[in-house]
Order: C-alpha cells, then structure tokens, then sequence
C-alpha cells in the first residue's frame, strides 16, 4: 500500500488551523463552554419530562459534585497528552491499543448525541424568534442544519477560536443575566420559596429515584471531554492553562446550571409541555424581563447549540480519522476529497447517524426527550474509561513515589471514578434505549475494528509504540522499562535499505530475549487543525513503515518486543536519553549513528555488515552512574 502523501496542498492550508501552542485559559474555556455550556438550554426541560418535574435541579446539583471531580481529572489528562485525542490516546497508552479503539467508539456515541440534541435545541430556540423556521416540530428544520453542516465540513470552514470566543461569552453572559434578573425579581424570600418548591410533588425521593435521578443528571454536563481534545492548541505550560479553563468552566458551570435548572422547572407554567421542552430558558427569561431578553437567549443559545453541534461533527471525524491512522478502520475513511481535501467519508460517517437519529426522533411526541434517553451510554463510558485509565496511570506512579499526596490524588480519583460508574450502571438499566442503541453502535464499531485490525495483520501490522516526551520521561519510559528492562536496543535508521539490515541484526542478537526497537521520527507536520488528534507519529508514515517491517520479520522470533517512537521535533541526542532509560545490554547500531548515545564504558564492539550495511553491536554490562544521572 502506498504511504499518503506528507505535502500539504494549498487548499489544506487556506482552512483555519493553529499555529503552536497559542490559546490561554479564556480561549480554551470558550471552546470548552461552547459545548458543555449548551446543555443548560435542553436537560432542565429532558430532566422534567422524564417524570422528575420539580425535583431536577435537587439532581443536577448532586451531578455538579461528580462535575467538579471529573473536571480536575480532565485536567490532568490534558497536559498528561498534549497532543490532544482524550479518551482515545490515554487509554491505549495506559492499558492495551484495544481499550483506545472502544473508547473512540464510545466517544462517537456521545457525538452523535451531541450533534443530533444540539442541532433539533437550537433549531427550537430560533423559533422562538422565527417561529418559520420551527416548520412545526423542529425535525425538518433539524435535517436541514445538519446538512448544511456537512457541506460546511466537506467545503472545509472550520470556526476559529475567536469565534468560539464570541459565541460562548454571549451566552455565558445571557445565563448569567438571567440569573440576576430572576434573583432580583424574586427578592431573597422569593429565591429560598423557589429552593422550596423542590422539596414538593412527584417523585418521592426514595433511595431509586435519587440513584435513577443521579445517573440521568449526568446529561447536563455533557462536553466536558472537549479540554481533552483541544489540548495540542493549548498555550505551554499546559498544566497551568489546563487547570485555569477548568477553574473557568467551574466557576461558570457552579452559577449557572443548578438554579437555572431550578427555576426553569418550578417557575415556568408546564415546563413537561412538548412546545416548551425545548425553550424553557427563553420562556424563564421572557417571563420575568420581557420580549428582549427572550429573543437574546433565544438567538445566543440557538447560535452556541449549533456551534456545539458542528464541534461533535468535527470531533466525531477526527476521532474517525485518528482510528483509521491506529489500523482500526479502514483507509477509505481516510480518503480526501480532489477540491477541498477534506476527509469527506469521515465526514459523512460522523454526520449521518446524527440525522437518522433527527428523523426517527420525530416520530417521538417530545423527540428532545427521545434523544436524551439515549445519551448515557458514549457519554458515561467515555468517561468512566478515561477515569480508570488515569487510575492505573496514578498507581504506576505511586508505586515508585508514594508521597501522601500522590496517595490522597489516587484515593479521590477512585472515589471519582467509583461515582462514574454508579452513574452508568444505573442508567444502563434505567435508559434501555441508550443502551441498545450505544451497545449495537459500540459492538458494530468493535466488529469492524477487530476485523480491520486482523486483516492489516497478516500484510501491514500496526504498531503502537510507546511515546518519548521530555517532560514526562519517567512516565513515557522509565516506568515502562522498570520491571522488564530490555536486553537488546535497535536503533533504526531512517534509510529503508539500511533499517532492513539493522532489524535482521537486532533479530539476530535478540532471540530469547528482550527487545526494544527505536526510531526517530521525520520532522513535524504542518499546523494540526482544532481537535485534530496532532500525535505526530500517526502522521509519519515512514515510522510507522519501519516499526511495521520491524514487527513483520521479528514476530516469529522475538517474543518480547516493544516499540519506542522519538518525534522528530526532538534533537538528535534525545535518542541518548532514550537509551539511558532503557538501559539495554547490547546496542545494535548503524555504522556512523552511534555518536547519538552518551559516552558508556563498553566491555566490547562486535562489527557486522549485512546486505552492505555496516552495523555495531554495542555490548555494555552497565551504564555509569554518573552517565545515568546527566542523561
């Protein structure tokens, strides 16, 4: 199979991009509120419908405790992966390349969910300005925005940050607005009478409506996995602007959802009516401020619930294509168009299930309602995966340093973790729907893959090799390394001809034992795109070739084999460090690159040429402290 090109065509590089690491804490809150801050305008009314009336807000208040919790781990998955790719890059480096696949897959669940409810709630939310556009239940008017988002996609314009920025302070600022306007209306007797109205009418909360009440909660802080995919863009350190946009959505989410939430469904006349479902914030804001303000929630919020619309759409096909790039999917899906070079079948892939679902929703009395009830699935896997993959990241930790406050963050992340999976245990029962429709969709995405996965074997294995970063060495090495360090380290050249050679040596020196096969990669691509998953080895083609004839000519031989990938945005003498961490007793080497390794006392060079190719074994018993310690 022909490697893709690695040139980027003009047409690619006339769509927005970013350059670097460049957006601060407002810009990544903005994109991160865009699409968590939309579910104020549609779970209040969902929540209500679905038989817990007045008590929805005692719910999502309990959900923001697990919110909170989640996002501080969100956090810390987005600077632990910088180059972005969530649930996807974190689990198949924490536990198997296969956990990553289902975790795309459960990803795309809760994209299509995103794409659907957001579009069908700000198709309802201009109605209320321009009730033509409604066209009577919201649906057709639905399918058309859709579509018009996937032409957007296929023609390649993509919404910069500084328009997030726009879209989500505008409707920030509108929640926020009519928050006051309420509490001023209301005075504080009427702000305490309205916590009241909680406590009154259907259901009684018994120990099943809370837990039930609990797990359907969840559906209002849906979004929060975008920090984790806009981590490449994110302004360096990344730890420090990570942990201030979720301080920022925090703060935004803390003031807005719980009363918003309150007063949409105890003030509001027949918030369970299915022609106010979909506009209940706009009916609060109407009800006690008058036509302007309802006309400006109505437009802010149709305008951020489109925009989050097209975020899934966008993120649902980058994760499509970051699967395909791991040898799960097909390359077909890969495939770009000849005038845009745009991903057009990923495209498709991620738009049309979302219209299906539109469609189908429509035969449903109170279609919002329908397309809530299967949210839970994607979206709680999603997230309990990450949880447990950052789990097991913590306690590789821990077992080297256990610091009482490695201890206290490991212990609190299980807590979080153990709430996750309540909450999607619960709804697994409580929302059959969600799961039929989130398990078929998982199982045929799983399918698929395997298959994909087993064919690629037999002619082109993919190789998943473990990440050199810097900055998080002792992670993305050292403890990798820890208990079975290797016996023999191959370092492969870049020239095909000669990494042939290398590879036959290294099988050669490494059967019965353990090997570990290294290359530096090609220089870094152009610009990534917003929420492209930027991992720069699933670009490298050559890498990926020469990790794929590696594993081709030593699977027969060598049983224990690993990968380690260096970005060629790297220098030369990170291969040193590399090989100080691996700590092999035997090197095998080209002739001419063994002045990338850090001076070591050798007990002896042994010099072979294979098919014309002068290659070194470096045997060494040990490496010099003080040699380790530079390194």
């Amino acid at each position: 199979m022909v490697a893709p090109t690695l040139h980027t065509p003009a047409a690619v590089r006339r769509r927005i991009k970013f350059h670097g690491a460049s957006l601060g804490p407002l810009l990544c809150w903005s994109i991160v509120f865009a699409d968590i801050g939309t579910s104020i305008y549609y779970v209040p009314g969902i929540l209500s419908a679905s038989g817990y009336d007045k008590r929805a807000a005692i719910f999502v208040l309990m959900t923001l405790v697990a919110f909170i919790l989640l996002a501080l781990k969100y956090a810390e998955v987005t600077w632990r992966n910088p180059e972005g790719g969530g649930v996807v890059t974190l689990s198949s480096r924490a536990l198997h390349p296969f956990a990553g696949l289902v975790g795309g897959l459960f990803i795309i669940v809760d994209y299509y969910l995103t794409a659907a409810i957001s579009a069908f709630s700000g198709i309802a939310y201009l109605a209320v300005v321009m009730p033509a556009v409604g066209w009577g239940n919201a649906v057709p008017g639905t399918l058309v925005a859709l579509g018009g988002l996937a032409l957007l996609n296929v023609i390649g314009i993509r919404e910069s940050a500084i328009v997030s920025f726009v879209a989500a302070t505008a409707a920030a600022a509108a929640q926020l607005l009519v928050v006051l306007v309420v509490a001023v209306h209301l005075g504080p007797q009427g702000v305490v009478h309205s916590l009241a109205d909680v406590g009154q009418g259907p259901p009684p909360l018994t120990p099943l409506v809370i837990i039930t009440g609990f797990g359907a909660a969840f559906l209002a802080f849906s979004g929060l996995e975008s920090v984790a995919q806009i981590a490449p863009a994110m302004r360096t350190p990344r730890r420090t602007t990570a942990y201030r946009t979720m301080a920022l959505v925090i703060l935004t989410m803390t003031l807005t959802s719980p009363l918003l939430t309150l007063w949409q469904t105890t003030l509001v006349p027949d918030p369970n009516s299915p022609a106010h479902v979909n506009q209940l914030l706009s009916l609060l804001a109407g009800q006690f401020s008058g036509t302007a303000l309802a006309d400006v929630v109505a437009v802010t919020g149709a305008v951020l619930l489109i925009f989050a619309s097209n975020t899934a759409i966008i993120g649902g096909y980058h994760v499509f294509l970051a699967l395909t790039r791991m040898g799960f999917l097909p390359r077909v899906v890969e495939r770009r168009n000849a005038a845009r070079r745009t991903p057009h079948v990923a495209i498709l892939a991620a738009v049309g299930p979302p219209v299906l679902l539109v469609y189908v929703a429509g035969q449903s009395p109170v279609a919002a309602v329908f397309l809530g009830d299967l949210y839970a699935f994607g979206l709680l896997g999603s997230f309990i995966l990450t949880n447990v993959s950052l789990d097991v990241v913590r306690w590789r930790e821990l077992r080297v340093d256990r610091a009482l406050r490695r201890r206290l963050v490991f212990g609190v992340g299980v807590f979080t973790t153990a709430l996750t999976v309540i909450g999607w245990s619960v709804n697994l029962v409580a929302k059959p729907y969600a799961t039929v429709f989130g398990g078929a969709l998982t199982l045929i995405g799983l399918a698929v893959g395997l298959w994909t996965y087993n064919k690629g074997r037999r002619r082109r294995p993919s190789v998943f090799p473990v990440p050199y970063r810097p900055a998080q060495a002792a992670e993305s090495i050292a403890l990798q390394f820890q208990r079975q360090p290797a016996d023999v380290l191959v370092i492969l050249p870049r020239d095909q001809n000669a990494a042939d050679a290398v590879i036959e040596e290294g099988v050669s020196a490494a059967e019965g034992k353990r090997v570990v096969f290294l290359y530096r990669g090609q220089s870094p691509p152009g610009p990534a795109e917003l929420w492209e998953v930027s991992d720069p080895y699933l670009k490298d083609y050559v890498a990926q070739d020469a990790f794929m004839r590696a594993e081709m000519r030593s699977r027969d031989h060598v049983q224990h084999r690993r990968y380690v990938y260096v970005p060629g945005s790297l220098p030369r003498d990170a291969i040193g460090r590399v090989w100080a961490e691996v700590r092999p007793h035997e090197t095998v080497v080209m002739q001419g690159e063994q002045d990338v390794l850090p001076p070591v006392a050798l007990d002896r060079v042994k010099h072979r040429v294979r098919k014309g190719v002068p290659v070194l074994h470096l045997v060494s018993s040990h490496i010099r402290a003080t040699d380790a310690a530079a390194s």
